[in-house]
């Protein structure tokens, strides 16, 4: 796989159980690239291998005044040259390439998995550290993956020294192939704990930019109730916190890093000392010397790299162990179920829509409100009617309310949701977003055209035009278009900025409504779909969906009497299961939980509409006397 072949046609199922598993399956998929790169790594080291060995015949050449064998190591020592050129060269090209092609691999896995989980992700995995996974860890992975080919050309050209020292000078041949692989070793203790430090760099890390994601996407809140500079205050703790931690993974590093220059050096020097005392009593000649004073000169090169491959793996295994844990994450547990014996077969239209969990039932072409009074419940239940059977429970967090070290919640998965009969775990995911298509309460917007905002699939029954009117957004396309360039007269021609941000929520939340409603899926869950309007807009929305979902199976998750008094059944769900059925109107009758949710009644008034007129009368003298 070259760069220019990015991206990959298929980036292939990943091995997530672990993040050594992970990056073992990484390697395995890039095993062309590693070849080359290795090939690449060993001519180059091949020659800084072999340079010191043809210093030592020049020099044995100019003692005994051999001019033709002078000559000819010359010779060698331009090959040895253009070796170590050339192979540099491609050694770093071929390198970088699979550090690219490896990142871009993982981008891609990453990817998928957003778009194949949605909303579902950020309910399971901290945003933080999603962000940092697919940017930070991204790049930890590909270097550790551009290293492991240097590494093993480092090993190769090692191996080749201290052999070629064994025939050409074996005396010193002993002591350098004893002291190497003690120099190589030496760091090994300290590699766990400069692990942990560099672990506990990045799990601080983590925290900090989870932080300023919510700061940011909550600043205009913030700005309202004057709690910048309390958010502000906890990143500047937060910042420094990872600075310490930066700083104690630093040491660690440096003292790795001296004892690969100490020990060389000591090395080098006894290799000089006993070598020149052998040179002096006779027993190897000059040229032998110096050869192997500059072999050992030039393994403190390839003995860099073992602190590379350390360093490249300390930082990768965790980074590769969260990219496991994003990658391993499922719709549901459907997959652990026993496998269909044949693919499934899409139901056929018109089914209802059901949820054995809580026993909701959304007939078929019908308008069902569904009311919890918890919007977490209300949140959690979309995402099951869409797919994801999921029971979100916060995981572990510290004392001020974040997330605990892996930044995950637990999910407690139930029986899937059923469309006409037939699970939607066990259907294609392609096909059930088409079936069922799930709008949450705070949708996104990308930037581009209004244009390219409904070029959505769908099923080309519902004009863009006449979506943007049921969802009443004729004063978002004034807004749109005075703010367009001059020469733009289409407001489908308009452009929206990033997440929308130049329109209100309101405005936004509509254009979300109007994109929902030209998609024309078969089922079509609205989580608080005018939670950001006014009444009177609301009205006329409620208006709206139901006459161009007339037929249509529709569910939303609301609260608000306008939307309620124009479903045609409203289901009532008290501690996740389903309470009481009915019309709007009757359910204010006869359900006194529903009326408190619905119109925000307190326990007193409620007590109050219960009292007959004398009891009423006595009760308000009570309230009376005690005021």
């Amino acid at each position: 796989m070259q760069i220019s072949d990015l991206p990959y046609p298929d980036p292939g199922v990943p091995d997530a159980r672990s993040g050594p598993r992970f990056l073992l399956w990484l390697g395995r998929g890039q095993l062309s690239g590693q070849l080359k790169s290795l090939c690449w790594g060993m001519l180059h080291f091949g020659g800084v291998a072999g340079l010191p060995y043809a210093v030592g015949l020049g020099i044995d050449a100019v003692v005994d005044r051999e001019a033709n064998r002078l000559l000819l190591v010359g010779g060698l020592l331009v090959l040895i040259g253009v070796a170590i050129s050339v192979g540099d060269a491609m050694l770093h090209r071929t390198a970088v390439t699979n550090w690219i092609t490896a990142a871009a691999r993982v981008q891609q896995l990453l990817a998928r998995k957003t778009a194949e989980l949605g909303s579902a992700l950020t309910r399971r995995v901290a945003a933080g550290e999603v962000v940092a996974v697919s940017t930070g860890d991204v790049e930890k992975i590909g270097w550790f993956v551009e290293a492991v080919s240097r590494f093993l050309a480092a090993v190769f050209s090692i191996v080749l020294v201290c052999v070629g020292l064994m025939f050409y000078a074996p005396e010193l041949g002993v002591v350098v192939s004893v002291g190497v692989p003690v120099v190589a070793l030496a760091s090994l203790p300290l590699l766990p704990r400069a692990t942990r430090r560099a672990d506990i760099q990045r799990e601080k890390a983590g925290k900090a930019t989870e932080l300023a994601s919510d700061t940011v996407a909550g600043l205009r809140v913030l700005r309202g109730i004057g709690g910048e500079e309390l958010f502000l205050g906890r990143y500047r703790e937060a910042s420094q916190e990872v600075r310490k931690a930066a700083v104690r993974s630093a040491r660690m590093w440096a003292l790795i890093s001296a004892i690969q220059v100490v020990l060389p050096g000591l090395l080098l020097i006894t290799v000089v000392w006993y070598g020149a005392s052998l040179a002096l009593d006779g027993r190897i000649a000059v040229g032998e010397l110096v050869a192997a004073f500059s072999a050992v000169a030039t393994l403190l090169y390839p003995l860099r790299h073992f602190e590379e491959i350390a360093m490249a793996y300390s930082f990768s295994r965790p980074s590769a162990q969260r990219a496991a844990r994003v990658l391993s994450l499922t719709r549901t547990d459907a997959a652990e179920r026993p496998e269909q014996s044949g693919p499934v077969e899409e139901p056929a239209a018109g089914g209802d829509l059901y949820d054995p969990r809580t026993g909701l039932l959304a007939p078929a072409g019908r308008f069902t409100a569904v009311v919890c009074g918890d919007p977490d419940l209300a949140g959690r239940l979309a995402e099951r009617l869409g797919g994801h059977a999921m029971e979100e429970q916060d995981a572990d967090r510290d004392g001020d309310g974040n997330q605990g070290q892996d930044g995950e919640r637990e999910a407690k998965d139930g029986p899937s949701v059923l469309l006409g009969g037939v699970a939607l775990d066990d259907l294609e995911l392609g096909t059930a977003r088409r079936l069922v298509l799930v709008q949450d309460k705070d949708p996104v917007l990308l930037s581009g055209t209004l244009r390219e905002l409904f070029d959505v699939p769908a099923s080309g029954a519902v004009d863009p035009g006449a979506a943007l009117a049921a969802a009443q957004c004729a004063d978002v396309l004034d807004a749109l278009l005075q703010s367009a360039p001059d020469g733009v007269d289409d407001p489908m021609d308009a452009r929206i900025t990033e997440r929308g941000r130049s329109l209100s929520g309101g405005q936004r939340q509509r254009l979300a409504l109007a994109r929902s409603l030209v998609t024309d899926p078969e089922v079509l869950v609205l989580d608080e779909p005018t939670s950001a309007v006014d009444s009177h807009t609301e009205a006329r929305i409620a208006d709206g969906i139901a006459d161009l979902r007339a037929g249509r199976t529709t569910v939303v998750l609301a609260s608000s009497p306008l939307l309620l008094d124009r479903a045609e059944r409203v289901v009532l769900i008290v501690d996740g299961t389903v309470a009481a059925v009915g019309t709007h109107r009757e359910l204010l009758h006869r359900e006194p939980l529903y009326r408190a949710v619905v119109t925000r009644e307190t326990e007193e008034e409620q007590r109050l509409a219960g009292l007959g007129m004398t009891e009423l009368e006595e009760a308000l003298t009570e309230i009376e006397e005690s005021a």
